[in-house]
């Protein structure tokens, strides 16, 4: 595909169209995406096209498989690997498989797949360690399904096919509590800024969680440095549709105060290139020789992420308002490490200036920094059912 792409990219014209080729999604590819999980299910990957796809589920030790769907009636496959404990985790599909579910039912971890076309389990077996590989691989291999083999089976159901609700995918949020450890961040007359950055992140993930809306994923969950290249990697890793950092503001002003709302400045997309994934083929044509293809392609993504991120932070400038005070210019542009994710819509939110007594005293009373979280939350409910959708990563 590079090579296609650096040998007809010629001229300008014949560069746009590419790039509109790819966009458009008319030119077909085998990809390969993988979540990680949690306990003796440690991740699924899935790799392959329309004529195979294959599922390989990493395990920290043997277990076998039971199928409970097969996918002939109703294009689902449900597969309980016996034993086995996991986290709740999911994933968009290639090839066959649409999307899938991972999560803990009775007697192991559940994956339930969701198909795009009629299709069948060709085979499935395990593999122990080898091969420099120190763990266990269950694999599924699926293929399109014979027709007949299809209308037997749906056959055996009264009315045909039964109906079944599509698979429910959580949305992905990572919240990022600014700071930590060693690295207090800015110090206010009764607290410091890692403290209350996590307490908030804490809330704000407990109040998304009680929805059922979303899988909420913490940069860190205790007192503990994390690097700021390592939290936009762990956004990235969770397949993240939103990445909110929250932070506490210090200035030499002590009558400043109000919360503020960062997105990514145009001066620093240059930067954004070391956080392209080894496996995203689109972004990594992106990065070629060729200038044209490079300044466009490159540049749709980006572009299309900051339009996403604008979106959520005016979002949640007007749902701050009035439940917390707001600086004049309350959405502003910067170049911070946790935003440079090129894939990953991220705001970074100044929840007020612990250097501001009031502000200091809002953030640390419970009641009153629950308020801000409600509007956070509320932003987050808005942005993700506007029904105007930017194109996808």
């Amino acid at each position: 595909m590079l090579t296609q792409m650096r040998r007809v990219a010629g001229g300008k014209g014949r560069v746009l169209l590419i790039a509109s080729a790819v966009v458009l999604g008319l030119a077909a590819v085998a990809v390969s995406h993988a979540a990680t999980v949690t306990a003796g299910l440690l991740k699924v990957r899935l790799g392959g096209d329309a004529s195979q796809t294959r599922i390989v589920v990493d395990l920290d030790h043997a277990a076998t498989g039971r199928v409970a769907a097969d996918g002939l009636d109703d294009r689902r496959v449900v597969l309980t690997l016996q034993g086995v404990s996991t986290g709740d985790a999911q994933g968009a599909g290639v090839g066959l498989v649409d999307k899938w579910v991972v999560d803990q039912a009775p007697g192991g971890a559940r994956l339930r797949i969701d198909l795009g076309a009629d299709a069948q389990i060709k085979r499935r077996f395990l593999l122990p360690p080898a091969d420099g590989v120190g763990y266990y691989r269950y694999v599924v291999d699926l293929v399109p399904a014979d027709p007949a083999t299809v209308r037997r089976s749906r056959a055996l159901l009264k009315g045909g096919s039964k109906a079944r609700d599509p698979l429910p995918l959580k949305k992905v949020v990572v919240i990022d509590a600014g700071h930590g450890g060693n690295d207090p961040g800015a110090r206010g007359a009764a607290d410091i800024e890692k403290d209350i950055n996590l307490a908030a992140a804490r809330e704000l993930k407990a109040r998304l969680e009680r929805s059922g809306r979303y899988k909420v994923v913490m940069t860190r969950q205790a007192d503990v440095y994390v690097p700021l290249e390592d939290r936009v990697r762990i956004a990235q890793r969770a397949d993240a549709d939103l990445f909110i950092s929250l932070h506490s503001d210090s200035a030499a002003e002590t009558n400043l105060r109000g919360a503020s709302v960062y997105t990514l400045s145009d001066k620093a997309f240059a930067r954004a290139t070391r956080f392209v994934k080894p496996d995203d083929w689109f972004m990594r044509a992106s990065l070629t020789s060729d200038p044209g293809v490079s300044d466009i392609l490159f540049d749709l993504t980006q572009r299309a992420t900051k339009n996403r991120s604008a979106t959520f932070a005016e979002s949640l400038v007007a749902n701050l308002d009035g439940k917390a005070p707001l600086l004049r210019r309350s959405h502003r542009s910067a170049g911070f490490m946790v935003l440079l994710a090129p894939d990953v819509p991220a705001v970074l939110l100044e929840m007020g200036f612990l250097s501001n007594p009031q502000d200091e005293q809002r953030l640390r009373d419970p009641e009153q920094r629950g308020e801000l979280l409600d509007g956070v939350v509320a932003s987050i409910d808005d942005y993700f059912a506007d029904t105007v959708r930017y194109a996808a990563r």
